[in-house]
């Protein structure tokens, strides 16, 4: 909760403007690089440079004039698109603050796109609850374990390249499925899923391994989108097409 959300009526406005910067300056701190993007980021940054050193040589060398006048213009365009793939490689620092007894957060940044009861045949066999949250390119693309427990298997499938949003997307596009189990003894399935602009899902769940909520599951590069399976019992906390933060938002309760 921002700090000037509770501020008491005699504060004055400028205060509570410096409340306000200060949040932000505090959470801008907790934003990292996600390790998958650091060396794309960097050598990405080295050729800019070299193409643009070379671009302005070129240029000056035919005329002086019209290299002032166009490389400014090119080395916005690179600049522009080097800062698109760092925010999209931001990995913001986390913690649930709830009780995470028969919780489930929502495994990553995005909007809800489906909540309905389904039949699951692949692990179950019976009907499940699936909520699924839908990653644009503009939202972080890191994924968090959504509940405690102990990873069951992990499984890795080839497949195709919808566009995430697409129920078909669930089983036809290439996936990777994670299959937890609680301290209850409950079992949950979460479901990393590959975009139509997304080549690469990285899974750090590991057979047998204890997890954490506040711990990262793994990542998905570009639009795609994550789905994840509960018992009917559950109780879902949000709706369609509400916004989700991993690692933060509740999305059910398990009973």
């Amino acid at each position: 909760m921002f700090a000037f959300s509770a501020k008491k009526p005699y504060l004055c406005s400028a205060i509570a403007y410096q409340l306000t910067m200060g949040e932000r300056i505090k959470k801008l701190k907790k934003i990292r690089i996600h390790r998958e993007g650091t060396s794309e980021l960097f050598y990405g940054a080295v050729i800019i440079f070299a193409v643009c050193a070379c671009l302005w040589y070129g240029l000056y060398a035919v005329s002086p004039l019209v290299c002032h006048i166009v490389m400014p213009f090119v080395c916005g365009i690179f600049a522009t698109a080097w800062m698109m793939a760092l925010n999209f490689y931001r990995c913001p620092i986390r913690y649930f603050n709830g009780d995470s007894e028969r919780t489930v957060v929502a495994p990553a940044d995005g909007k809800i796109v489906v909540i309905e009861e389904v039949d699951e045949t692949d692990y179950f066999h019976d009907k499940r609850l699936m909520v699924s949250i839908f990653m644009s390119p503009l939202n972080v693309h890191a994924n968090w374990f959504p509940c405690d427990g102990r990873v069951k298997f992990v499984k890795h499938f080839d497949g195709n390249y919808h566009k995430a949003w697409l129920p078909k997307a669930s089983e036809e596009n290439e996936h990777a499925d994670i299959m937890i189990e609680t301290p209850e003894g409950d079992d949950i399935l979460v479901r990393q899923i590959a975009g139509a602009m997304a080549r690469r899902i990285v899974t750090y769940a590991k057979a047998d391994e204890d997890c954490y909520i506040d711990q990262h599951l793994g990542f998905i590069k570009l639009g795609s989108r994550v789905d994840v399976f509960l018992p009917l019992s559950s109780k879902v906390c949000v709706t369609m097409d509400q916004p989700t933060t991993g690692d933060q938002t509740v999305i059910a309760k398990l009973k």
